[in-house]
């Protein structure tokens, strides 16, 4: 699948020349991976559930792109956005997803490419125009920091060469793209020393509105996978998954027949998942096993992945105590992401932006 984020959150700076756009691991999960939000001591640093989800917006129709890209893009207050940066990050985002974009979401994509560069223009300009100073010994020492790191990645002066080549960078247009990250992020951090912090009522309140998050249980399960979509591969799934239901519920060590039959990432542990909470699993995992009491087993759960038998082994409610420091820094986290998507919003607004295709 063809991933890309777009908005002033998720604004891809140009300068993610090397390692920060390489490809997302693929490996099929289980749970949701929502963002953690959940403070379960003993569960993973949890999901995004807790936040209400925003009522559904109508898209607007996403305007097609001509398949000539003129010269230039794009116009930030008068100042030229060139079709070669729309190139570079555009590069970006298809080496980070391991593919080009796919023809159906080439008008997306791209509009989505033309916001980020839009967006990165005005916060550049905003921090020129605010005299932000960048200071030379910091500059060389956060850059050089930098490029060593990516070094010790590609440690092969050629390969080193041909990654920027390859995203169409040169080792100057990375140092000065750098030069601008800097200036942003001192302006950002300006921007935001005054947010609000998080009191003992909010603390309070959050846990207090949402329990599931705050009640874990540790499980194991055993997956089988279809070989196929089709009809005969499935039937040939459950087949096997019911096989092995009636062992386990029969009592042969659930961990050995996981070992045996999970085609899951977890069969060498057992099957053991860990602690989780009820966000981080999806919906017919979740339900299923959270009915479960420890050392029951479920019947056949079916989900996107395949076939499961869930064995639940302990159960855990996290007091408010246990569970505060998570929660602060989680909506902490949450009102300063909140105040920068405004204050970007807020230069955005102001700003006099034109697309040119």
């Amino acid at each position: 699948m063809f991933n890309f984020r777009s908005g002033a959150a998720a604004l891809v700076i140009i300068t993610c020349a090397l390692s920060g756009c390489r490809k997302p691991d693929a490996e099929t999960k289980t749970t949701d991976q929502k963002p953690a939000a959940t403070a379960a001591a003993a569960a993973p640093t949890g999901s995004a559930a807790a936040q209400q989800a925003p009522e559904p917006v109508k898209a607007e129709p996403i305007k097609p792109v001509p398949e000539a890209i003129p010269t230039v893009v794009a116009r930030v207050n008068g100042e030229n956005v060139a079709k070669a940066d729309f190139d570079r990050l555009l590069k970006q985002m298809e080496m980070q997803a391991g593919q080009p974009v796919p023809k159906e979401r080439r008008d997306e994509v791209y509009r989505a490419v033309i916001d980020q560069l839009v967006t990165y223009t005005a916060l550049e300009q905003e921090a020129r125009n605010r005299g932000i100073k960048i200071d030379e010994a910091e500059f060389k020492q956060v850059s050089d920091a930098r490029i060593a790191e990516l070094r010790k990645q590609i440690p092969d002066e050629a390969a080193f060469k041909k990654a920027l080549a390859e995203r169409n960078m040169t080792l100057d247009q990375l140092r000065a793209n750098m030069r601008k990250d800097l200036a942003i992020n001192k302006m950002m951090e300006a921007e935001l020393a005054n947010a609000p912090g998080v009191t003992d009522a909010d603390v309070k309140d959050f846990y207090d509105k949402n329990p599931d998050e705050f009640t874990g249980v540790r499980a194991s399960h055993i997956l089988i996978k279809p070989d196929g979509s089709d009809e005969a591969s499935k039937k040939k799934a459950r087949t096997a998954i019911d096989d092995v239901l009636k062992q386990a519920k029969a009592g042969t060590d659930f961990g050995e027949l996981a070992k045996k039959h999970s085609s899951d990432g977890s069969a060498q542990q057992g099957g053991d998942l860990g602690f989780f909470t009820k966000g981080r699993m999806v919906p017919e995992f979740s339900n299923a096993a959270f009915k479960l009491q420890p050392g029951q087993i479920s019947d056949v759960v079916e989900t996107q992945f395949g076939y499961h038998i869930i064995k639940v082994t302990e159960r855990k409610d996290v007091p408010m105590t246990e569970a505060s420091e998570k929660i602060r820094g989680f909506l902490a986290t949450k009102k300063r992401d909140d105040q920068q998507q405004a204050f970007v919003a807020s230069i955005k607004s102001k700003a006099k932006i034109e697309v040119l295709f």
